[in-house]
C-alpha cells in the first residue's frame, strides 16, 4: 500500500507501508548505524520521534527476544530504504513488519532515505507525519507548521511505581527518565541491589531508600521539560555519588547552573569518537540526543569537562568539582554499538567504594 511522509517543508516522499497503517505525527531524525535496528525500535529516548535508518537494507536478522531495550517501544514510527521480509538469523522469531504490526508502530519503506537525511542534516530536526495517500498534503504541512510536538515524554516512558532488582552489593537508586534496561543489565552485572524510581521522585523520596549510589538514566525530549528532576538533582547532589547518562547528564548540568539547547539534528549512531581530556583516550560511542549542554555555560559553574565529540567539538562528559558525581552524554552500556565505554560502571563502583570508605574514616576520627 503506497504511503506518504510529508515534511513541514513542504517535502513529500512516497514510498510502501508496512507495520501499522494508522497516521502517526513526530519529530524527524535519523541514526546512523549500520545494525542494531531493534535496539533503536526498543530505546524509549525516541519517543516521539520517526526515525530514518540511514543503512540500506534493514530487518535482514529479524526480530528476537533477547535485544529489546525496553518492554514497550515507543517510538512513533520508522522509516527504511528495504524492509527486509525473509530474514535470516538462529535467534529471529519474527519479521520487521509482524513486530510493528503488533505494537501499532507505522512503518515506511522504498523512500530515498539518504536524500531525506541530507534534508535533516541542511535543515535540521522537522515535523513529519507518515499518512495515506488520500490526505491533503497542503492541510497536513499546515498542521505541522502551526501544532506543537507533545513535551510530555519523559512521563510516558517512565516508569509509574519503583520497583527493585535485588542483589546484594552496593545499594543504585536508578532514576527512571526512559531507561534502557542495557544499565539496569550492566548494574545488575555488578551484584548491585538496584531500586528503579519514576522521573518525578523527590530527594527526600531517593534518599530514604539509603542509596550508595543513584543513577540517572537516559530518556527522551527537552531536558527542561523535566524542572522536578532538576530540584531532585540539586537535593541529592554531594549525599551519594551519582552517575548520569544522556538526558541524566544534561539535567545534571542544568542542576548544576549550565545551560543546554536543542542541536540542529543531533547524534544518533554507534561511530562517534569521543575523546577523555583526563586520558587522551578516544572511545567510539553509542549515542542517541538531540540536545546538548553549552561549553560556554560551564565557566560559571562547579563543573569539569571531562569528555568532548571529536566530531564537533560539543559536551560529552561531566564531572563535579566538589561532589562525587559525573555523567556522560553517550551511552556506555552501548545496545546497540561498541562497548569501549563500558568501564564507566566500574568507575562509579569505585566511586562509591572510595566514597563509603572515606564516611567510615571519618566515623572512625570523630
Amino acid at each position: 500500500m503506497k504511503r506518504q511522509l510529508i515534511l513541514e517543508d513542504g517535502t513529500v516522499l512516497v514510498g510502501k507501508g508496512f507495520g501499522s497503517m494508522e497516521e502517526t505525527i513526530g519529530e524527524v531524525v535519523f541514526n546512523t548505524g549500520m545494525t542494531g535496528y531493534q535496539e533503536v525500535l526498543s530505546d524509549p529516548s525516541y519517543c516521539g520521534q520517526i526515525v530514518t535508518l540511514t543503512y540500506p537494507l534493514i530487518g535482514n536478522y529479524g526480530i528476537n527476544r533477547d535485544d529489546f531495550e525496553s518492554i514497550s517501544p515507543a517510538i512513533q514510527g520508522f522509516i527504511v530504504k528495504e524492509a527486509a521480509a525473509a530474514p535470516s538469523n538462529w535467534r529471529s522469531k519474527e519479521t520487521l513488519d509482524e513486530l510493528l504490526k503488533s505494537r501499532k508502530i507505522p512503518g515506511l519503506e522504498g523512500i530515498d532515505t539518504r536524500k531525506l537525511t541530507r534534508i535533516i542534516r541542511q535543515y535540521g530536526a522537522l515535523k513529519g507525519a507518515i499518512c495515506g495517500m488520500d490526505v491533503n498534503v497542503q492541510a497536513m504541512i499546515e498542521r505541522l507548521k502551526n501544532e506543537p510536538l507533545p513535551t510530555d515524554q519523559v512521563e510516558r516512558v517512565s516508569t509509574n511505581t519503583a520497583y527493585p532488582s535485588p542483589g546484594r552489593g552496593y545499594r543504585v537508586v536508578l532514576v527512571d527518565f526512559g531507561m534502557k534496561h542495557g544499565i539496569l543489565r550492566e548494574l545488575n552485572m555488578r551484584n548491585c541491589d538496584v531500586v528503579v524510581v519514576p522521573y518525578n521522585t523527590t530527594a527526600e523520596e531517593i534518599l530514604r531508600l539509603n542509596p550508595d549510589g543513584i543513577m540517572l538514566s537516559n530518556g527522551p525530549g527537552d531536558p527542561k521539560s523535566v524542572p522536578v528532576a532538576i530540584n531532585m538533582i540539586q537535593g541529592v547532589l554531594g549525599k551519594a555519588p551519582l552517575f548520569g547518562i544522556c538526558l541524566g547528564h544534561q539535567l545534571f548540568a542544568l542542576a548544576c547552573g549550565a545551560n543546554t539547547r536543542k542541536m540542529k539534528f543531533g547524534h544518533r549512531g554507534s561511530n562517534h569518537p569521543v575523546k577523555s581530556l583526563e586520558t587522551g583516550v578516544v572511545d567510539i560511542t553509542s549515542q542517541n540526543h538531540g540536545y546538548t549542554v553549552e561549553m560556554e555555560s560551564i565557566e560559571n559553574t562547579r563543573l569539569q569537562v571531562t569528555h568532548i565529540a571529536l566530531n564537533d567539538g560539543t559536551v560529552e562528559g561531566l564531572k563535579h568539582i566538589d561532589y562525587p558525581a559525573f555523567t556522560v552524554q553517550y551511552h556506555p552500556e552501548a545496545s546497540p554499538g561498541p562497548e569501549d565505554s563500558n568501564h564507566l560502571f566500574d568507575d562509579f563502583m569505585k566511586l562509591i567504594e572510595t566514597y563509603k570508605k572515606e564516611g567510615e574514616d571519618v566515623c572512625q576520627n570523630v
